[in-house]
Formats: C-alpha cells, structure tokens, sequence
C-alpha cells in the first residue's frame, strides 16, 4: 500500500474508528452501491432502440429507477478521464485536475497520461505495453507502464465511503481502460483494467503486493481466447435494425482488418490485433462484466452490514463510436448487446446481494458526435478539421515578429489545450497577457475553429458568462491546462489520432458531448422521470448524502431531490 494510502486511511479515517457504532450501515442503508459507467453513451442513446430492449437490463433500469433525462457534464473538454473523475469526486476539473487524457507537464517538460505513474509498476510486468495495434493513443503517449490514482487531486466518493466506515467498506474499479477503473476506485480502493498486450486484467503495486488468488485464476482460464475462431455477428434479421440497410459506409474505420461489414471476424486468436477487437466489440464488456461478477462473488462485496461499492466501467460503446459512429449498424447493435450484459450483470447481483439492497446509479463519462459522412446526408453542416490545412506558419511568424520571439514558440497541442514553450513564458519582456490574446485571435480565424479562450483570461474570470465560456473555465486547472484552449465549431473535430483516422471523436462543450444519461434504480426506488437540467457533479453527492456520509472534498454537486426524498419516505 502506498505511503499517500496509508496517510488517507490512518488520518482521514481515524475519528471513525473511535466511534465501533458508526462504522455499522444502518438497517435501511444499501449492501452495495452499483455505480456502471458506460464510455461515450450520449443521453438519447439508452432509449434510443427501447422497443427492442430486453427485461432486464436498460429497459429495467429506465422502467423502475429515477431517470434524469437532461443531464450534462458542465465542463468543456469531455473526454474519458475528466467524465470518470467528475461522476467519481463530484468536483469540476478544475478542481480535481484530471483536465484531460493528456496534459504537458512544464515540470518534467514532457506529456504527461493522467494515471501514469513511474512510481508503482504493474504486478504483470510489459502489460500495459500495447502493440502498436492500439486504437487510443493515450496509451502510447505514457513514458512509464506504472498506474495509481496519484494525480487526481481530491478524494471520491469511494474514498468518502471507506472513510465513514473506518476503511472496512470494499472498493473494488473494473474496467478496460486503466483510467475507468482507477478514476471511480480512487484513491483507498482497488483497481483492475484489461491488458491488451497480455490479454488478461492487471493492477499496479499501488493497490496490492501481489494478485489474490481470483484474480490469478481468472487470469489463468484465458477468458479472451473463448473469442477465438468466432465472430461478431447481428443479434437481430438485419431488417429489423434502424440501420440495417447501412452496414458499409465510407467513414467508417478498418481496424487491422476487422472490417466495415458484418460479421467481424475475431480470427483464430493469434493476430496482434484480436485483443484490441475485441475492446472494439461487445466482448469487451462482456469481458469486464464476467470479471466485475467474479470481484463481487469472491471479495464477498455486499455480503455484511457495510456498505460496500463495486464500480463497473463500459468501455465497448466508446470504441464503437469511435471506430463506426454512433448512427451505425454497428453501434446499434452493440446497445442491444450491452443491454444484454447488463441485464447478466444485474442478474447477478439481484442473486449474490438482492437488488433491493444495492443502489445502483448508471451515468455515462461523455457523449459523441455523429459523423460527418452522417450528418451531411441529413444537410446538417458537419466536418473534420484538419489542421495541416491551417496557415500555421505565416500566423505563427507574425506573432513571433510582433513579440520578437526568435526561438520555439509552442511547445505541444494536447487537446483542446496550446501550451507555449517554456522559455517564451519565462521571458519578461513579453508582456503574457497580449501574447496570449494575439494568439487567440489568430486561433480564432481557423477553418473549424468556434473560439480560443486564453489562460490569462480564465485566471481572472475575464469571460463572457455564457454556457460554453463557463464550462471552458469549470476545465481550467492553472497548474495543468494550457495557455490556450480551443473550442472546435459544432460538428467538427479532429479525426486522426496518432496516425489511425477514426470515424468520430468527442471532447468539446456541445450538447452532443455533455449530455449524458443519469439513472438511480435498485433500493425499491420508484419509477420517475425528471426533465429539469441537472449536472453530474450531482452524482456523488447524491450518492454521499443518500449515505449520509460527507460528500468528496472538492464536490460542487447538488444532491438530487426525487432520490433523497424517496429514501425519506
């Protein structure tokens, strides 16, 4: 355990243990909080194929839980890591620091992942080595293979729940990505992703010494390689898709030879591509889920008067987006799929812990644009921006002419953010403030480009108070964010990633971004349906003051009313 844990537990969770009562739930108090995270399910998608919903899965969930049919994360760069850490701490990125998959580090002068950490290596040595067959490139992007929850600067809920429970409570993040599991685990729990370089879950010294003897056995069975000589096929007679006339569309992407067309053929498991296919399908949840069921049935989550917490992150939704769209055949076929594997998950743990006795909240981390290709066949302006296009240069050099810079003047673009070098900064004759504006109005007059918002300006609140505007500034950490940020216009985005074209891409303020779908079910909460605007800063703090714990320590949130008042009465 690191030394940060043991300060957590032991200083944070001391006043808890002088209390033995209190660490007890209280009768009505839930066995388990079921937090599901599904990875780029923008808010319209859950009921979006309802008529072809199974029993017990999305349709159980949007029939018998409290549903929030207009929430929106309220920060403007919506990518994976700041949705899971805002839904986990219940703070904005400002304020707990993840403000992107990526920040420039001016310390250490390199790009910084958000869950590297050289300091805890993996307990399965090279398995976050991916081959160069990994379709995010964040991944590439880490200079050290070891993970731990270090850099997020405020606690979780999860941490909220082992400290009212003197660290009895157990926390346990599932996901295929590292920083879905290890966002919502925080830092006093325990964190398992899914390794495509060695086809099995890991976790890092951070959280344990060595694997439990589950987690090796699951390993041990080769769960993937059931995929092996299978493919992935429609669910359904593809007459009774929305899309199923539309299975071959030309944005879509070919991933090492997993086609555009159905059946995608997972081959005979050799190829360096099978497990990253199998992220980019269904299988990848169904992998998380049958790993999350085994967590929940060996660790005994639920089984005692401590509430305990299991988080269980979806990832599959995102690379499908990504790689064919949301409007695909492909894409709606996996939510029929999904809804099946949350149907198993939920299941499963009405048989272990009884749903009546879990909380169960589902959310979503972003949501995601339509494609270009799509949009424009239905004359909605759309399209990628390619910034080799843009006149970088000659803007660049009248900046430089202006401010007599004769060196570098950016140092990276890690999205929506511009930094600028190290030595331009430092230098005292330039006067920051005018550089910055010069450079946002030339930023300003790119192809693509809605508005370029500077760091000068986010530090003192100089923004017009408009929706986007304060959700550039909810993004805005001084330490880590650029001097510049970005904002693409509505339907536009870069879709090259690290040399690989994908089909869409998320990360702006736009409503296709923020809005997500909020659901709390299980506990015999009732059925109800509320339209007003809520946020997903809500979530935790619901979460916390349905507990009746403190809520995290950097939590702007608003507990949700028509959850609470449920549980009054």
């Amino acid at each position: 355990m690191s030394m940060f844990k043991k300060l957590l537990l032991n200083s944070v969770l001391g006043s808890a243990l002088l209390i033995p009562g209190a660490l007890l739930a209280a009768d009505d108090a839930p066995k388990l909080v079921l937090q599901i995270t599904v990875d780029q399910f923008r808010g319209d998608l859950p009921t979006r194929y309802y008529d072809r919903l199974g029993k017990g899965g999305l349709r159980w969930l949007l029939d018998s839980g409290v549903v929030y049919k207009n929430a929106h994360h309220a920060h403007a760069n919506t990518e994976t890591i700041v949705g899971h850490t805002t839904l986990a701490t219940g703070a904005h990125p400002a304020v707990h620091g993840m403000v992107g998959n990526l920040w420039f580090d001016r310390e250490t002068g390199f790009t910084t992942y958000n869950v590297e950490d050289p300091n805890y290596a993996l307990l399965t040595r090279g398995a976050s080595v991916d081959a160069n067959n990994e379709i995010d490139p964040t991944q590439r992007a880490a200079r050290s293979e070891g993970r731990s929850p270090a850099a997020i600067l405020v606690t979780t809920f999860s941490d909220e729940l082992r400290s009212a429970s003197g660290g009895q409570a157990k926390v346990i993040g599932v996901s295929v990505k590292d920083r879905g599991a290890i966002s919502m685990a925080g830092h006093t729990g325990t964190a398992y992703w899914f390794s495509k370089a060695g086809g099995e879950f890991v976790s890092s010294s951070y959280y344990l010494p060595r694997y439990p003897d589950w987690v090796s056995a699951w390993n041990q069975q080769q769960y993937p390689q059931r995929y092996a000589n299978t493919s992935w096929q429609l669910l359904d007679e593809a007459s009774t898709y929305l899309f199923g006339d539309s299975d071959d569309r030309p944005w879509e992407t070919d991933v090492g030879g997993f086609g555009r067309t159905f059946p995608h053929d997972y081959g005979d498991g050799s190829s360096p591509y099978f497990t990253t296919w199998l992220t980019l399908s269904p299988a990848g949840d169904e992998l998380v889920v049958d790993f999350a069921k085994e967590a929940l049935r060996a660790e005994q989550l639920g089984k005692d008067d401590i509430t305990d917490y299991l988080s269980v992150s979806l990832s599959s939704t995102d690379y499908v987006g990504h790689v064919f769209g949301p409007s695909s055949l492909e894409a709606e076929d996996n939510i029929l799929r999904l809804d099946r594997t949350l149907a198993d998950l939920l299941a499963f743990v009405d048989k272990h812990v009884g749903l009546e006795h879990t909380l169960i909240v589902l959310a979503a981390d972003h949501g995601g644009p339509d494609t270009p290709g799509y949009l424009n066949s239905l004359q909605i302006p759309s399209a990628y921006v390619n910034p080799d296009d843009w006149d970088k240069a000659a803007a660049i050099e009248r900046i430089k002419a202006e401010f007599d810079i004769t060196g570098p003047l950016i140092e990276a673009y890690d999205h929506p953010y511009v930094y600028l070098t190290n030595a331009v900064k430092m230098n005292k004759a330039i006067d920051q403030q005018a550089l910055e504006s010069a450079l946002v109005d030339e930023l300003s007059h790119f192809s693509g480009v809605a508005l370029a918002v500077s760091s000068s300006a986010l530090r003192t609140g100089n923004v017009p108070q408009t929706p986007v505007y304060r959700a550039v500034l909810n993004n805005f950490n001084a330490t880590r964010s650029g001097d510049i940020f970005v904002v693409f216009s509505p339907n536009h985005f870069i879709n090259d990633f690290d040399g690989l074209t994908v089909a869409s891409t998320h990360g702006s303020p736009w409503t296709y971004d923020t809005f997500v779908p909020v659901i709390f079910a299980g506990m015999d909460l009732k059925s109800q349906a509320v339209y007003r605007r809520v946020e997903t800063v809500d979530v935790a703090t619901t979460l916390s003051a349905y507990l009746s714990i403190k809520p995290p320590s950097g939590a702007a949130g608003v507990p949700l009313r028509e959850v609470l008042e449920q549980r009054q009465r």
